[in-house]
């Protein structure tokens, strides 16, 4: 599964639209990362998702790591849903 063209795309495109619409709300609600906690806890929780995801796909060698790679992703794309709706930050407060 991993050797199809669209599994080594996908991921990819997902990320970069993910990034970009961060970006883009950032600037149309004039809410900054390293200025508020909250965007900054987003953003790196997203970095870490696209990392572990990373991990899972391409990184892993054993079929254990991409697991864990898999569900940290999952875990730190909660993470980053659940600050980006209360809108306050666990770890940088």
């Amino acid at each position: 599964m991993l050797q199809k063209k669209w599994v080594k795309v996908v991921p990819h495109v997902v990320d970069t639209v993910l990034l970009a619409s961060a970006i883009t709300l950032c600037v149309l609600i004039a809410q900054y990362p390293f200025v508020n906690a909250w965007v900054t806890e987003k953003l790196m929780a997203v970095l870490l998702y696209i990392l572990m995801g990373l991990v899972a796909l391409k990184l892993g060698r054993t079929n254990s790591i991409r697991w864990i790679g898999f569900v940290g992703a999952i875990c730190w794309l909660l993470f980053a849903a659940k600050v980006a709706v209360f809108k306050q930050p666990l770890l940088f407060s």
